[in-house]
This record gives C-alpha cells, structure tokens and sequence, in this order.
C-alpha cells in the first residue's frame, strides 16, 4: 500500500464546518466505530454499502478511483472485490482520515493512498475504469460538489462507470422527513441542496446526453446514481 508525499490543503469550508466530525483525533475515534456509522444512516449502511459496490459488480479489475475515505467499513469491502492485478486509489484531503483508512487496510492491500483535495484538477484524465463517490457530495458547497462531480467525470475512462450514493428528497409521508431536515439544516448545512435538486443538476453539461439510472432507498432518503462514462 503506497501513500504518495502529501501536498493538499484543507478547504475553509471542511475547517469551519466539519473539524468536528473528521479533522480531530477525537472526532475519528468517536466515529470509526461499524455501529455508530450504522445509526447515522439509520440501519442502512450496509444496504447502501453493497448499493454501491454491487453497481460496480462482483468483480474491480483494472483501476477503481474511490473519492475521499469513508468511515465503516466501506473501502474493506471494496478492495476485497479487487482481483489480483486491479488497484484502488482512495483520494482525501485530509492526512487524518488518510491514516486511519492506512490502520484499517491490511499491508499488502492493492491501495494508493492520495492526499489531495477532490475538487482539483485530476493529475492524469481517463485512466480509471471506474470512480465511486460514498456520502460525499452532501458536505461540499455547490460549486466544490460541481468541480468534485466534473473531476470524477475526467477521472474515468470512456466505458467506465460513475457511482454515487448520497441523500436525496424523501417522500413526503417519510416519518423521518422533519427528523432528518432538522438534523441536516444543523449539522449538514449543504446536504439539503440534495433535497432541493436532482443530483443532475450538478453534473458536467459535458454528460448530459448520458443515461442517468437512479434508485431511491429507504422511503426516498437515500440514493444510488449509476451514470456509464
């Protein structure tokens, strides 16, 4: 596993707005735990989890590009679906999350860690087959998301596969909804853009004419979009 020399710097708005849940020490030991990962997403991790890796299918040969770490165990089951020969770049901006994905991960694992921030322009254009983003975009302003999205877009090879699991506007009926707006106009305060929009609005006009295959989990609150490159 590689960690190339950091050289990225942290966002103002990842500083203001969430130190508390990745930039302190505490804030990982108190969130790297698969039960409490779990209860934030009420239940549903491993749902959304398999969600994500089963759009990318059984088997990740060639270069797999995961944008930013992912508290759980999200990137443990990724990699175990690598064959021998494939990689998987994990990019964040964080050295701390970076370390703690290192502790998670065995040694010998196909991984390159790279600290760099997600809405900058990808070193090399199309050299992955494919690029997953996992609860990601919901803590980006809208135009650090529009970069991340057009970024991922130049990441991936013609013939490769975009897929996003995130948020999304449950149904009105959805028990939780005044829950889960109270909690996200609190804590989240970019994720309800998620709410307002499709997930479309943000992509590259570049991509428009592509299919964009959606499912919706869990009474509309979460999302899975698949978009072929």
């Amino acid at each position: 596993m590689h960690t190339p020399a950091p050289a990225a710097s942290i966002p103002a708005y990842l500083r203001e707005t969430y130190w508390w849940a990745y930039m302190h020490p505490n804030a990982v030991r108190l969130f790297e735990r698969q039960w409490l990962v779990n209860l934030i997403l009420w239940g549903n991790f491993a749902k959304l989890r398999d969600a994500a890796l089963d759009a990318m299918g059984e088997s990740l040969p060639g270069r797999t590009l995961q944008v930013a770490c992912v508290y759980g165990d999200f990137t443990q089951r990724l990699v175990a679906r690598v064959p021998e020969g494939g990689t998987v770049d994990v990019v964040d901006v964080l050295p701390i999350q970076l370390a703690n994905l290192r502790r998670k991960l065995p040694d010998a694992a196909p991984v390159t860690l790279v600290e760099r921030d997600a809405s900058d322009p990808v070193p090399i254009a199309g050299c992955y087959d494919r690029v997953v983003l996992f609860f990601l975009l919901h803590e980006m302003p809208a135009d650090v998301r529009t970069r991340t999205l057009r970024e991922a877009f130049r990441a991936v090879k013609p013939g490769g596969k975009i897929v996003i699991v995130d948020y999304h506007r449950p149904d009105a009926s959805h028990p939780l909804r005044a829950v889960m707006r109270w909690i996200l106009r609190t804590f989240e305060p970019y994720a309800l853009d998620l709410w307002r929009h499709d997930l479309a609005h943000w992509l590259p006009r570049s991509i428009l004419d592509r299919e964009v295959v959606k499912q919706t989990y869990w009474g509309g609150l979460y999302q899975r979009v698949v978009i072929d490159a």
